[in-house]
């Protein structure tokens, strides 16, 4: 059988298959406008920032101190603070959730500031119903108020945790004081969004890759024309890459898209080449790709095919992947399984490219991995696609 030959039918078949494409509104919409809408979704729905969090105050001490500290907290771009009168009253505010917590300041706040060696009872009364929203009340009350303790301290000359010897007045000359100057490296914001978008585009295109071709074989099948294709000359290689090569200049166009609307849409900063996403990309279209042509060709089916591929695609992106929730956290069989995940491997890869650039230790592993994934799911379609109906 001649190369020319060969040649000469495989672009046949990715003619028809590109024109089947082009003319077939479900994958174009697949293709083109399902990335766009769930990665605004994902940049505007999805955030692990809480900001304008809502606490009451109850100032049980009217001090020119209490005031000051209240100031504080007002001052906050974390908080919306609202006052009352009494703890019942915010008590049953945060039962009715109109606040997520709330900070009484007690009768004897300033008479203790007075004497460094007495702690300063506030009291913090959060939402435990939501844990994570809670933690992030605790922090940042206590930001406000280690803020203002510092503030004071300057103000009056002394450091801030110079003990008891080091406040004026006793004598002792201060003990320096220490300055905490935190920095935040490949996310100098410390944005939520420039950590979730990577991962997001991730669960897209593992959903695009899976879904398109998990449909192609199957529709072949119950059209009845995938007899005909088994009549003719064409080789098991040319039919399969005749399925695989439409798709997946398709799905490099989606990534794309999806990085172009990231970067200048959404502001998420990327600090890699197009050369190295290219080629972690098609990496990672080659084992979404060749997963959905996997299960086309066993289900024969499209909507078999269609939920096959989400169950076994997006919903191990979603969980397992690291994506959202920390995989050092799962228990360790859970762990282990993440390892034979290729979206955890693209999550990482892209995470590094938009957050960091070309950090070749962590890409490296990561395209290989994704390298031995594509080949293992395409290797087992082939072995699945036999010239014969039954």
């Amino acid at each position: 059988m001649s190369i020319g030959g060969s040649a000469r039918r495989l672009r046949a078949l990715c003619k028809k298959e590109t024109l089947q494409i082009l003319r077939d509104p479900s994958s174009n919409i697949i293709a083109f406008v399902l990335p766009v809408v769930m990665l605004l979704i994902f940049g505007y729905g999805i955030s692990l920032d809480t900001p304008g969090l809502r606490v009451g105050l109850v100032l049980e001490d009217s001090s020119p101190e209490a005031r000051l500290f209240a100031a504080s907290l007002f001052g906050s771009p974390y908080l919306r603070v609202q006052t009352a009168r009494s703890r019942a009253e915010l008590a049953q505010a945060l039962v009715r959730g109109r606040v997520r917590g709330f900070v009484i300041v007690p009768p004897d706040f300033s008479q203790k500031l007075k004497e460094p060696s007495e702690a300063v009872p506030l009291l913090i009364v959060t939402d435990g119903a939501e844990p994570n929203t809670a933690n992030f009340v605790e922090n940042y009350i206590r930001m406000a108020w280690e803020g203002w303790l510092e503030e004071r301290a300057a103000q009056r000359g002394a450091p801030l945790n110079g003990g008891a010897d080091s406040w004026p007045g006793n004598g002792a000359a201060p003990a320096p004081t220490v300055t905490l100057e935190p920095r935040f490296w490949f996310n100098p914001s410390a944005e939520s969004r420039n950590y979730l978008i990577p991962g997001s585009i991730t669960v897209i295109m593992t959903v695009i890759g899976a879904l398109l071709t998990s449909l192609v074989v199957a529709r072949e099948w119950e059209r009845g024309t995938m007899e005909a294709l088994l009549a003719s000359p064409v080789t098991r290689a040319e039919l399969l890459l005749s399925k695989l090569l439409p798709y997946y200049a398709l799905g490099i166009v989606s990534l794309f898209i999806c990085v172009g609307v990231s970067v200048l849409g959404l502001g998420v900063p990327f600090r890699g080449s197009a050369l190295v996403l290219w080629l972690v990309g098609s990496l990672f279209l080659g084992s979404a790709l060749g997963l959905g042509l996997l299960l086309s060709t066993v289900t024969r089916n499209q909507f078999n095919a269609a939920q096959a591929a989400l169950n076994a695609a997006f919903l191990p992106a979603v969980i397992l992947s690291g994506f959202i929730y920390e995989i050092r956290s799962m228990p360790p069989l859970i762990r282990a399984v993440t390892y034979l995940v290729p979206a955890r491997y693209f999550v990482t890869a892209m995470q590094t490219l938009f957050q960091a650039g070309q950090v070749w230790v962590v890409l490296l592993k990561s395209m290989l991995f994704l390298a031995t994934a594509s080949a293992f799911f395409i290797g087992m379609t082939a072995l699945k696609t036999r010239k014969r109906l039954e």
